[in-house]
Formats: C-alpha cells, structure tokens, sequence
C-alpha cells in the first residue's frame, strides 16, 4: 500500500531528487503533494482555469531546472509558494500589458472573467467576495489569499513575499477592512 502523500517527508523528497537515478521520481511525488495547492493558489490570483495552469506548468518547469540550487534556508513549500508567486505576478503584469481595455472597463475586471469561467461553480457570497478582492491593491490581494485561503502564518508569508511581518499584518488588516466596507455596501 502506498504512502500517502501528505505522509511524505519534504525532506525524503528531497533526497529523492539529489540523487540523479530517483531524481524524476522525486519530482513526479513534490508536484503530486504541492500541484493543487499550488494551483488554488495561482488559480485565486490570476482568476482563469486556463491562465492557472500554464502558470502552474511555467512554475514546475522553474522548480525542475533549479530544484538543485534550493539551499534549505527555507520549507521546500515556502520555495514553491515563491515561486508559484512569481510566475502568477509575472503573468498577470503580461496579461495587463497586453491589456486594450481601460482599467476601469467593467467588462475586463477579473470578477467578470470568473463569472465567464466555465470550471466557476461559487455561488453568490463567493462572487462577492472576489468582486470586494479586485478592488484591493494587488499585495493586499496577495496578502489576503496567502492568509485566508492557504491559511499561511505570517511568518511564512514574510519568507514567500520577502517582507517583513509588520507590513503584512498591516496589509492584511488593511484588505479586511475594505473587504468589510465594500460587502457592507452592497
């Protein structure tokens, strides 16, 4: 009988991908423990099912060609959060550039491409809430979703933004109380 995966040390799959011949296998068990995670956590940022994974896939193509230069200063997940991070940040500046719509063109805002998503099964509360979430400046955001969706301690989402605690509090509270006022206002 299998191991399952969250029973599956970081530490076992790291020794599984410093060896060269368990190297592949050691990758297929850390994208099969931190894919959908990492996926809900793009997903969340970038909105689009189809957007979530090409930056999911552009993520692990990252992780495979630099997993040997992850030096354990941090938790393996933390690199990964990073890194997933990044490249959805890096996606949405290229989705922004590319963008012809105004800014303030409803029909661009990120609520309404969920709203078009067909894999967008929420109901009401989840629509508000998003909509309340594109108001929010774009760390707010970030800061939000590592806090209330993935559940991240501050002191792990200060190793994944590479800030400090303080601010993150303070953005966190910030994004909560115009979340609150915009539901509010409904």
């Amino acid at each position: 009988m299998e191991t399952p995966l969250t029973n599956i040390s970081d530490d076992h799959i790291l020794g599984l991908l410093n060896q060269s011949n368990t190297f592949e296998k050691g990758f297929r068990v850390l994208m099969q423990k931190y894919q959908e995670k990492l996926y809900w956590h793009i997903r969340r940022m970038v909105m689009d099912h189809e957007d979530a994974n090409d930056v999911i896939q552009n993520c692990f193509i990252k992780v495979y060609k630099s997993i040997h230069r992850f030096e354990r200063k941090s938790k393996l997940y933390t690199w990964l959060y990073r890194i997933a991070t990044n490249e959805a940040i890096t996606h949405l500046n290229k989705q922004k550039k590319k963008a012809t719509a105004s800014i303030d063109d409803e029909e661009s805002g990120i609520s309404h491409r969920l709203e078009a998503d067909t894999y967008f099964d929420g109901d009401e509360a989840q629509l508000q809430l998003q909509r309340a979430l594109d108001t929010l400046p774009d760390k707010q955001k970030l800061v939000f979703n590592l806090r209330y969706f993935d559940e991240m301690s501050y002191k792990e989402m200060a190793e994944v933004l590479d800030t400090s605690v303080g601010a993150l509090k303070a953005s966190y509270h910030h994004a909560v109380k115009k979340i609150e006022q915009y539901i509010r206002a409904l």
